[in-house]
C-alpha cells in the first residue's frame, strides 16, 4: 500500500521504540522478587523509548510540536502539526511481565488526527492509518467487525485502579452492559483496545478519564477501519474531554446509549 513520508517515519520510530522495549521486557520476569527493582527498570525502559521516539520525530520533522506522556511539552516552529506519543501504552502490565504494551504515536494537523500508529513488538504487530487511506495491521487491510447485536459482543474498558474515585461510575457502567453483551474485557492497554476494534477482535470499547495520547491514534484507526467513535458527552470532544466510545458501524448507537444512560 502507498505510504506517506510522514506514515514511514512514524512506523519506522514506532518499531524501533518497540524493539527496545521488547529487549527490556525479556529481563522484567528476572526483577519480579524485587518490587521496587522491577518499578525502577520499567520506568528506565519507559523513558529511554520516549528518547528513542522523541530524538527520531524532532530529527525527522525539526518543525513539529511535540506532546508525549513521558515528557516536556514543545511547541514546534510550524504551529499547525504535532507530534502525539505514548512510548509505552500499557505500563502496568510490562511491569508485571504480561505481553500486552505498545508505542503509540498519532500525527495532528490544525487540530484533526490525520495518522496514526501503533506498535505491540510482543506479537509484531503495527497498527496504523492515515486519512483517507484505510486502516492497516502489517500488511493486511483492516476492518471492524460485522456484529449487529449487543447480545453478540464483547467489549473492552479500563477498570479504576487505587486511588481513584470513579470505581461507582464503572461499576454502573457494567451493570448496564454486561447483562446486554457477550461480555467486557479489561486488558490494561486503551490504546491497543481502540486497535482490537479497528481489526474487529473486540467491537467495542468505551474509557473516562482518558489523555490525549490514550486515544489520538485510535480515533483515526478506527475511523479508517469504518467503525466510530465519539465522546461520551453527547456534544463532547475526546481530544478535549478525555472520553470516548468507539464500536463498529452496526452496534455503535446502541452501545453508545447503553454508556451514556450513566452520563
Amino acid at each position: 500500500m502507498a505510504q506517506s513520508a510522514n506514515m514511514n517515519v512514524m512506523i519506522a520510530t514506532a518499531r524501533k521504540a518497540g524493539r527496545a522495549l521488547a529487549k527490556d521486557f525479556r529481563e522484567v520476569a528476572n526483577l519480579q522478587v524485587s518490587v521496587t527493582g522491577a518499578s525502577d527498570f520499567v520506568a528506565r525502559s519507559d523513558m529511554y523509548a520516549d528518547k528513542v521516539v522523541r530524538e527520531e520525530l524532532l530529527a525527522a520533522r525539526p518543525t513539529y510540536g511535540y506532546l508525549a506522556a513521558e515528557s516536556a511539552q514543545i511547541e514546534g516552529k510550524d504551529p499547525t502539526r504535532r507530534w502525539i506519543v505514548d512510548a509505552m501504552v500499557g505500563v502496568t502490565n510490562f511491569q508485571h511481565g504480561m505481553p500486552h504494551y505498545a508505542v503509540t504515536i498519532a500525527l495532528q494537523h490544525k487540530g484533526e488526527i490525520v495518522a496514526g500508529v501503533m506498535y505491540d513488538a510482543a506479537q509484531d504487530e503495527c497498527f496504523f492509518a492515515e486519512k483517507g487511506q484505510g486502516a492497516w495491521m502489517n500488511e493486511t487491510r483492516m476492518r471492524v467487525s460485522g456484529r449487529r447485536s449487543l447480545s453478540d459482543c464483547v467489549f473492552a474498558t479500563g477498570l479504576p485502579s487505587s486511588g481513584r474515585s470513579d470505581l461507582p461510575q464503572a461499576l454502573a457502567d457494567l451493570a448496564q452492559l454486561l447483562p446486554a453483551s457477550s461480555g467486557v474485557r479489561n486488558l490494561g492497554a486503551a490504546a491497543l483496545d481502540m486497535a482490537y476494534v479497528a481489526v474487529g477482535r473486540v467491537d467495542g470499547f468505551w474509557g473516562r478519564r482518558l489523555q490525549l495520547w490514550d486515544i489520538a491514534a485510535g480515533m483515526i484507526i478506527v475511523k479508517e477501519a469504518g467503525g466510530f467513535s465519539e465522546s461520551i458527552q453527547p456534544s463532547g470532544d475526546p481530544l478535549q474531554d478525555g472520553t470516548i466510545i468507539a464500536a463498529n458501524d452496526q452496534v455503535f448507537a446502541p452501545f453508545s446509549k447503553t454508556i451514556r444512560k450513566n452520563s
